[in-house]
């Protein structure tokens, strides 16, 4: 394991934010779904594509919180621009399981 400096850590902006909206990604090589997470007045809504087809049907998204890194470059996946890292956990075979407070947040708050 590295070690790094808290500032390294508090360059990583992570935020919580709402999720509006999901879809299947067309055409992904690996099933993916499309969120449109909505992180407040100061960020607002951003696309992510995340591989969690497992756990996840866009219809069981809608209203959840989740956690994502919101100051990474915009990344191609295909034809889609994501413009967030959604996070989430390995199980034990894997697929991903999101992260999320166990209460509600206002969206938009930073992770510290």
């Amino acid at each position: 394991m590295t070690t790094i400096a808290y500032d390294d850590f508090s360059k990583v902006d992570i935020r919580v934010g709402t999720v509006r909206a999901a879809r299947p990604l067309d055409g992904a090589r690996k099933p993916a779904l499309i969120l449109e997470i909505d992180f407040g007045p100061e960020i607002g809504i951003k696309k992510s594509s995340a591989q969690i087809t497992v756990h996840y049907t866009p219809e069981s998204l809608i209203g959840r919180q989740v956690a994502a890194v919101v100051n990474f470059p915009p990344r191609q996946i295909g034809k889609f621009m994501s413009e967030v890292l959604t996070l989430g956990f390995p199980d034990q075979d894997g697929a991903v399981v999101l992260i999320a407070p166990d209460k509600p947040v206002p969206n938009g708050g930073k992770l510290f």
